[in-house]
């Protein structure tokens, strides 16, 4: 699978004798027409693609397809095809570590228009998230705002917004 792109978070200067953790993820990309499934997320302001870390040994497309029916309660999932990673470098908040090096493989998918239930984490819950069909043009505009004026913007707004923009070029 090809790389997206690699980012370092603007409070990173170097990647020099810090102590990184690296975290695995999976994300899913589900469309019809011009709508795409996302999380809303109240806590951050923002629109993003279903998924999250795999657990240990997990595959690729079973961590996905797990967190796809979780989060959004997704249905009938198939047709599922590389899209592409994006790695990124973020601050780490606990002391173990300096630096999270995050790598997300993405999937395109067909899934059920009807989504069933979720079954959201307590964090996810308290955090306000929910799935929703959001014209992708929409989500864009909304995040791009976020970024711009939101004192409450989480670090994932910028991954997420370029793989927004990333597939609406393409699809």
């Amino acid at each position: 699978m090809q790389i997206l792109k690699t980012h370092q978070h603007p409070d990173i200067d170097t990647l020099e004798n810090k102590t990184v953790v690296k975290r695995l993820a999976s994300r899913g990309i589900a469309m019809h027409g011009d709508d795409i499934l996302l999380l809303y997320t109240e806590r951050y302001e923002d629109y993003s693609l279903p998924g999250g870390g795999l657990d240990l040994g997990e595959d690729k497309v079973e961590g996905m397809k797990r967190e796809l029916q979780e989060e959004t309660g997704a249905q009938n999932i198939k047709n599922i095809q590389p899209f592409g990673i994006y790695e990124e470098y973020r601050p780490w908040y606990k002391p173990d570590y300096d630096i999270q090096h995050m790598i997300s493989y993405c999937y395109t998918c067909d899934i059920n228009k009807e989504l069933g239930n979720a079954d959201l984490e307590a964090h996810e819950i308290n955090n306000g998230m929910s799935a929703l069909w959001v014209n992708i043009h929409e989500a864009i505009a909304h995040n791009k705002k976020t970024m711009a004026t939101s004192a409450k913007k989480g670090m994932s707004v910028v991954r997420e917004t370029f793989l927004l923009e990333l597939i609406a070029e393409k699809f």
